[in-house]
């Protein structure tokens, strides 16, 4: 099952993850208010199933809303979700293989806009 997360992060901030079962596929950058966490997930939803991929692994170059593979220092690559602001809104695990996190793409394209949401703010780990 996929689905969205919104938990509590340091300082009284809030961050969003994007699961499949109990695997984090991916997750945010912590956001001031739970509102803009909301806001990630709700774009997301919105935006991701038409965005384009870019792979800069192969200097290919985008603008709007994308999904971009990253070669991390250890020459794995991961996933990046910006928006049309050019601002990281989600990132990924790195992969071994490119063709994984071309999954990880899939996966937010396909089950992102059906995912249901838990806001799971306030609860003690």
């Amino acid at each position: 099952m996929h689905k969205f997360k919104i938990l509590d992060a340091a300082n009284g901030q809030f961050r969003v993850q994007f699961l499949y079962n109990s695997e984090v596929m991916v997750w945010s950058e912590n956001y001031a208010s739970k509102a803009s966490a909301k806001n990630c997930v709700e774009s997301i939803k919105k935006n991701a199933p038409g965005a384009s991929t870019v792979d800069l692994t192969k200097e290919e170059t985008g603008s709007g809303y994308r999904f971009e593979l990253v070669e991390s220092k250890d020459g794995q690559t991961f996933v990046r979700f910006k928006a049309s602001n050019g601002e990281t809104m989600v990132r990924s695990e790195t992969y071994a293989s490119k063709a994984s996190a071309k999954n990880c793409i899939d996966s937010v394209k396909t089950n992102g806009p059906g995912a249901e949401v838990f806001d799971e703010t306030g609860k003690t780990a």
